[in-house]
């Protein structure tokens, strides 16, 4: 269980460490042909550090019902599975954005707003790769969202 308490963001910072020495710069133009191939292998080696994980929580499914024999272990353990496969499921959520960050990248769209059609900026694509949206349209998106809930 220990790959289940690595939060999304240390899968990501290992992603970035493995993808190699270039960095976005932001004296380049925009989303020219090698910051789209340091994206793309930040991504596929992001979802692939996802699945190695996900590989390893599925193996320790299969090998077995949880047999503690105290019944707080037992509690205690189910409750470490139970947050176990909800990260699991947050997670192929997360691969569902991956590939679409991916289709953005072949259709010509990734790193460009999806409401206002700006540049999203290096600094938040790598903070956040699979950002669809600029922080001003996201903020604008969420007061949105909060307002619609609260009515």
């Amino acid at each position: 269980m220990g790959l289940a308490a690595a939060t999304e963001i240390d899968v990501l910072a290992t992603a970035r460490r493995n993808v190699g020495d270039y960095t976005p710069d932001a004296g380049e133009p925009y989303m020219n042909a090698q910051q789209q191939e340091f994206f793309r292998k930040l991504l596929v080696e992001w979802k692939h550090s996802i699945l190695d994980a996900s590989a390893g929580t599925l193996q320790s499914l299969q090998d077995g019902p949880i047999r503690e024999p105290d019944l707080n272990d037992r509690a205690s353990s189910e409750t470490d599975w139970g947050i176990e496969l909800r990260t699991r499921d947050r997670q192929r959520k997360l691969i569902a954005k991956i590939d679409s960050a991916l289709r953005r990248i072949d259709e010509g769209e990734y790193g460009y707003c999806e409401v206002t059609g700006e540049p999203i900026g290096l600094g938040r694509l790598i903070a956040r790769p699979i950002a669809t949206m600029t922080v001003e349209a996201q903020e604008a998106h969420e007061r949105r969202e909060k307002i619609s809930r609260d009515d």
